[in-house]
């Protein structure tokens, strides 16, 4: 089974080298490594490592979503995996473990895990079944995630989005191509996260709604809308967020999961 890795990136500074670093540290080694460069100027493609299972694309790009999109059609392996620069796999077994599950039960066509929090120093845990509830809410963070390459046979991200293409994607694989993801009940990868300005956050809220009202109904998404209300998710995402309450609140969320 060959992994694609696919990394976007541009003028990523060290970050880059870190990360395909620790990809090249993984004690699986069917893998191949796709950069996706917008036309760094910073010196970081000079600094990446040396290995025949590094592809470099440097060429301009309509964003991060665009870019994610031009990587897959360079890519050739079974699944696909997007790391973003400054995210890391959480251990050198992740490949190896993902491959054996796979193999054991290849039944699905999207695999996912948990991913650690790092600004959180907690593990954010994922449930062993995703729902509809469940794909109102969130989906698991793309860095967990290995997609079949061929998900993107037709119609990959969709780039008129530019905060959710990925969570369209997800809801398209769940809704449109009957896909239940499969859990593989181990934590995938280490990722930074990063703050959203108001603008942004508006903009999130904005494309949230819309695709779960294309997917789902308006109906059914203002039926989730006011359970998220009933049930505090705002502050729930908060004390989620916060280190001194992430340890307890993950730990509560994880009994309920199983």
């Amino acid at each position: 089974m060959l992994f694609s890795i696919i990394t976007v990136c541009f003028n990523a500074g060290d970050k880059l080298k870190n990360t395909l670093e620790n990809i090249l540290s993984q004690s699986y080694g069917d893998f191949e490594i796709i950069v996706k460069d917008g036309g760094s100027s910073d010196g970081s493609l000079e600094a990446i490592p040396k290995d025949e299972r590094i592809k470099v694309f440097c060429e301009e790009d309509k964003g991060i979503y665009d870019a994610m999109n031009v990587a897959v059609s360079k890519a050739l392996g079974d699944y696909v995996i997007f790391m973003n620069c400054g995210d890391s796999f959480y251990d050198e077994n992740v490949l190896k473990n993902a491959a054996a599950y796979m193999s054991d039960k290849p039944d699905s066509m999207i695999y996912y895990g948990d991913a650690y929090f790092a600004s959180a120093k907690e593990i954010i845990s994922q449930p062993k079944e995703i729902t509809e509830s469940i794909c109102y809410r969130h989906m698991p963070n793309h860095q967990s995630c290995f997609f079949a390459r061929s998900l993107w046979e037709g119609d990959g991200l969709d780039t008129k989005y530019k905060i959710r293409a990925d969570y369209d994607f997800f809801l398209r694989c769940y809704f449109e191509k009957n896909i239940r993801p499969a859990y593989l009940g181990i934590t995938v990868a280490s990722y930074e996260g990063g703050g959203f300005s108001e603008s942004d956050k508006k903009l999130d809220k904005e494309e949230h709604r819309e695709i779960v009202v294309k997917y789902m109904g308006e109906k059914k998404a203002n039926h989730y809308r006011r359970i998220m209300i009933l049930t505090l998710q705002p502050l729930r995402t908060w004390i989620a967020q916060k280190s001194i309450f992430a340890g307890a609140y993950n730990s509560i969320k994880k009994k309920v999961y199983s």
